[in-house]
């Protein structure tokens, strides 16, 4: 639904009135009652795009409930509001391990034609079990900051019209997200989309003290998904503490990094109900009206 006021037959609010204001949208039962003018405003009818953007990227294959699991789901349950409704839908991986148009920094984007109608809800599942089941291996090693830049930038060159932009990813990217928002960022303050990200985070990631009975305890080496880079490390209550702080900074960053570029942030951890995310979680973040 279009946030722009103009010309419908949908009523959206009052406003006083002022010199040079159209007469023929005063309230005049108002006037009778009230001896007061106020003008009558109407919601603006727009053929709106849904743009989905979906985050197949190594680090998302992790956790449980998995995150890139998660966020297909949340996806297609948008993608199907999308096209019931008669809008029309694009959806776009990106973090896909063949990236042959880009080369090794590039975003590995891959994207479906728009689309309108509840007859394209196969062309979206087909397109979203790719990257469910996308192997990455062969995309070890590349620069996961990169990676995030080129695809946010490729995603915002290719919005056609106006609409509701939503990024599903994890947003954990080294050295943050903002370069790779401004993209975005750019189009939302131009008024072009009205953008969402939404940041799904498996719970084992909030709060790693839950992942003791799955081996996470004592001295580990760690290696990184999509770097394949290994560290030593020691978990213990103190490490697992400073890490939480680091998260927490993490994401308060990411949060404001968003805001101040016209971009709305809802974090979302995995073991949420999609039918809760849909009605609950999204609706008071503004993403579903």
């Amino acid at each position: 639904r279009s946030k722009r006021r103009g010309r419908s037959v949908e009523f959206d609010d009052f406003r006083n009135y002022v010199a040079g204001d159209d007469l023929r949208h005063i309230d005049w039962n108002i006037y009778a009652r009230l001896d007061k003018l106020f003008i009558k405003l109407f919601r603006e009818e727009e053929d709106l795009a849904l743009h989905i953007a979906v985050d197949c990227s190594a680090s998302m294959d992790a956790g449980e409930p998995n995150k890139r699991i998660f966020a297909a789901r949340t996806a297609m349950a948008l993608g199907y509001i999308g096209l019931v409704k008669q809008n029309r839908v694009t959806v776009t991986l990106f973090g896909m391990p063949s990236d042959s148009s880009s080369g090794g920094g590039g975003g590995g984007v891959r994207r479906l034609a728009p689309m309108r109608g509840r007859t394209n809800l196969r062309r979206l599942s087909d397109l979203l079990l790719e990257g469910i089941n996308a192997d990455h291996r062969a995309a070890a090693r590349r620069d996961p900051a990169a990676a995030f830049n080129a695809a946010m930038r490729a995603i915002a060159a290719d919005r056609a019209g106006r609409g509701v932009m939503i990024v599903l990813s994890d947003f954990l990217v080294p050295g943050g997200c903002a370069k790779g928002l401004s993209y975005l960022g750019a189009l939302s303050m131009q008024g072009a989309i009205d953008a969402f990200i939404v940041q799904t985070l498996a719970p084992g990631e909030l709060d790693p003290s839950r992942e003791r009975e799955a081996g996470l305890i004592g001295d580990l080496r760690l290696t990184d998904v999509e770097t394949d880079k290994a560290a030593e490390v020691t978990i213990t209550p103190a490490s697992i503490g400073a890490y939480r702080r680091r998260l927490s900074a993490y994401n308060d960053q990411l949060r404001a990094d968003a805001a101040s570029r016209g971009i709305a942030c809802v974090q979302v951890p995995t073991d949420t109900p999609v039918d809760q995310l849909m009605l609950s979680t999204l609706r008071r973040g503004g993403v579903v009206g």
